[in-house]
């Protein structure tokens, strides 16, 4: 009775008060002083804890990423070995008759294929390779003749046929070589379009003015140096000038 009586007085509680407080701010102190410990030593064995991270850490997190696979391996059932060979048979009857389709599609008579990437052609008979060698396709250039007109300097991709086959061509220059050269553009058929000797023996017309021909420049074949026609030299072109009829086709990409 009389120690509660004690505890109840003013004095006692403030006493107590006075206590709790000191108490409350010795651990705040507390706190602060270790979180500052705690950083200081962070920032000053940062290298050391990202050492240990990539030696220690970084392996088991590893490692149990690896049992979780084996684990996911391990519970996959294996496929029937009849599934399986079924499987192999239904995509050997596709690929036969893929095979088929593009035999179907082969022309059976000569036809050109021109590899614009590495600029190169190749001459088939059916399946059979006839010949290989390098030509020259479109550069890529592209000519502007003020803001009114401009030209870009590649070869058309796609399937084509021999339009007509001449011998001893003669090239009717179009306005851009004209503007390529710094000259003024001359009437339609005025004599100065009209140049002989520049397109070797041959040209087949692929058309929209797209040329097989021959070339003066020998030296720079396998280059894309042309304005969009296909030039060979002399003796390819007139392998393929002999081989190829009107109508055949000649694939370019």
């Amino acid at each position: 009775m009389n120690t509660l009586k004690r505890i109840l007085q003013p004095e006692y509680t403030r006493k107590l008060i006075e206590i709790m407080n000191k108490y409350n701010n010795g651990l705040v102190d507390f706190v602060k002083i270790t979180a500052k410990k705690l950083l200081f030593f962070l920032r000053s064995n940062l290298s050391t804890i990202l050492v240990i991270v990539m030696i220690v850490i970084i392996p088991i997190i590893l490692r149990i990423i690896l049992m979780q696979i084996i684990t996911l391996n391990n519970d996959f059932v294996s496929p029937n070995q009849d599934d399986v060979l079924r499987t192999k048979k239904k995509i050997s009857m596709e690929i036969s008759n893929l095979d088929k389709k593009l035999t179907a599609k082969t022309p059976k008579s000569y036809y050109l294929v021109i590899n614009t990437a590495s600029n190169e052609f190749s001459l088939y008979k059916g399946t059979q390779l006839i010949k290989t060698d390098k030509c020259s396709t479109g550069s890529y250039i592209l000519l502007k003749n003020g803001d009114q007109q401009q030209w870009m300097f590649s070869t058309p991709k796609g399937e084509f046929r021999i339009q007509s086959k001449t011998t001893s061509p003669v090239w009717k220059k179009p306005d851009w070589a004209f503007v390529e050269e710094g000259l003024p553009v001359p009437s339609v058929n005025h004599n100065s379009r009209f140049e002989y000797g520049v397109l070797g023996d041959y040209a087949l017309n692929l058309g929209h003015g797209y040329l097989i021909h021959g070339t003066l420049y020998q030296r720079f074949l396998g280059l894309p140096v042309t304005h969009g026609c296909i030039r060979l030299n002399d003796e390819n072109l007139e392998l393929v000038y002999s081989s190829l009829l009107v109508g055949s086709k000649v694939y370019i990409y």
